[in-house]
């Protein structure tokens, strides 16, 4: 299915910053709860990322990923997920994350 360049602008993805990892044991594949900073515009929001089998919750924090940050809130278990981490899937299924290759500031939109 094609879309035009107008479907593509109403997704908002930005650089968001990690600024807290927690395990999130009530997941039911395995996942961490993640607290991102996008900046002023947008402030901190939650999201759960299945991204264990790659990345150790120590390793997470600062490091500066894309996120969509203007879908609805959606319930996950306990936890409310507020924006969606983009990756993209390996052959054995781990989620390797979608990150700027350069330093770029929070809250800088992908166009």
């Amino acid at each position: 299915m094609d879309i035009c360049w107008q479907d593509f602008e109403k997704v908002d993805l930005r650089v968001g910053q990690i600024i807290a990892v927690e395990a999130f044991p009530e997941a039911r594949r395995p996942a961490y709860k993640l607290w991102l900073d996008f900046g002023e515009e947008i402030g901190q929001r939650k999201s759960s990322a299945q991204i264990t089998d790659l990345y150790d919750a120590s390793t997470l924090i600062g490091k500066k990923v894309m996120a969509v940050v203007n879908f609805p809130a959606k319930q996950i278990g306990p936890f409310m997920s507020e924006c969606l981490v983009t990756g993209f899937y390996r052959e054995d299924g781990s989620v390797v994350l979608a990150v700027p290759d350069q330093d770029i500031p929070v809250g800088a939109r992908l166009g």
